[in-house]
């Protein structure tokens, strides 16, 4: 009858949040657990009640493995789905209790070679409150393992929230790329349309210039447009042609350098990152002033960071706090989104006229 609270720890073995079971036959593990706690309770009874230690033993392993075994197939064959079956436990356990208590009992009687329900009729009521605290204690710990079956279906739901809204969010990106290009490129591409037909009459070859760089443009926007991420390389060279288009609209008020590592040609950035920066530095530090100025743009590896850099020669900053528009605005939460709080953009004043927008985001080795 000792045995009969071994069931208490078969509970930490409860099937998880949609298994049918945890295995298709009986857990061999758990099954050397449940003697072992059949074993400490026989060893508590015979040091503190009486009986010598084998016919305790006996009797323990008996009856406490009759419950697991009757528990464990119980589970498997009659609760296939836990979310929609779980309250078949509450007449579950006390069966299995019972009817284990009594196999067990049967079945170390005939080992022992006595008779196994001596012990009721001895000392009825002793075994009867043997047997009410063994179902009490199965549906105190079949409460308490369900509430933590239940806690894990809950970490589960909320894993999958958060995946969820983790894909909204990258979703949520690419729309704001796509909102960006389709923002950015018709104001870009009707000036340099504009600019293209005034070439075409008096200077062909700077217009057929012209022309090429913005084919370029064009192919490396539809591509970018497909993905979330690009090399590099591909983003300087997508640049370039910008930078191209507006040298041949702003004539010797514009030069720029591009400074690309070799090794870092290669190396993943959010599609469209840059370009907003440099038409930022063109309309707000470049073209209000009447020289115009340089811009350049340098990679750097700062391990573990990447550090990108666009540096204009303009105007300077404004006095007080920057006020970033659409462009810069769209850049900022799309570090955000992407790399979270690793991911930083800075406006630095390197001069009076001097103005650098430093970016930086963990760097993801090829």
């Amino acid at each position: 009858m000792a045995g009969t609270l071994s069931q208490i720890c078969e509970y930490t073995h409860l099937p998880r949040h949609n298994q049918r079971a945890m295995n298709q036959t009986p857990n061999v593990r758990r099954c050397i657990q449940a003697a072992a706690f059949n074993t400490a309770i026989a060893v508590g009874i015979t040091v503190f009640g009486e009986h010598d230690f084998l016919s305790n033993l006996v009797y323990s392993q008996c009856i406490g493995l009759s419950i697991w075994l009757l528990i464990e197939v119980g589970q498997y064959k009659l609760i296939l789905d836990y979310p929609s079956q779980w309250r078949r436990l509450f007449w579950l356990v006390p069966l299995c209790v019972v009817t284990g208590y009594l196999l067990g009992t049967m079945l170390a009687g005939k080992l022992l070679a006595h008779p196994g329900f001596d012990y009721w009729v001895d000392q009825p009521r002793k075994a009867l409150g043997f047997l009410l605290v063994s179902l009490a204690a199965g549906g105190v710990i079949t409460y308490f393992f369900f509430s933590r079956l239940q806690l894990a279906s809950a970490r589960e739901a909320m894993a999958r929230t958060q995946a969820q809204a983790e894909a909204a969010q990258r979703q949520a990106a690419e729309f704001q790329l796509k909102l960006l290009q389709s923002q950015l490129e018709p104001h870009m591409l009707f000036n340099t349309l504009a600019n293209l037909r005034a070439l075409m009459a008096h200077n062909p070859e700077q217009a057929q210039h012209m022309l090429d760089h913005m084919v370029a443009y064009l192919r490396a926007t539809l591509s970018s447009s497909r993905t979330t991420f690009h090399p590099l390389q591909t983003e300087f060279d997508r640049l370039r042609d910008y930078l191209e288009l507006m040298a041949v609209r702003m004539g010797p008020r514009l030069s720029y350098v591009l400074d690309l590592p070799p090794e870092l040609t290669t190396a993943p950035v959010p599609a469209l990152l840059l370009q907003p920066l440099v038409e930022n530095a063109i309309q707000h530090g470049l073209e209000p002033n009447i020289e115009g100025g340089s811009i350049s743009v340098h990679a750097r590896l700062e391990p573990p960071s990447l550090v990108l850099e666009v540096q204009d020669s303009g105007v300077g900053l404004p006095e007080g706090e920057p006020t970033p528009g659409f462009g810069l605005t769209q850049v900022r939460e799309r570090l955000v989104t992407l790399y979270g709080t690793h991911g930083t953009i800075e406006f630095i004043a390197t001069s009076a006229c001097t103005t650098c927008v430093r970016v930086t985001f963990p760097y993801k080795k090829p």
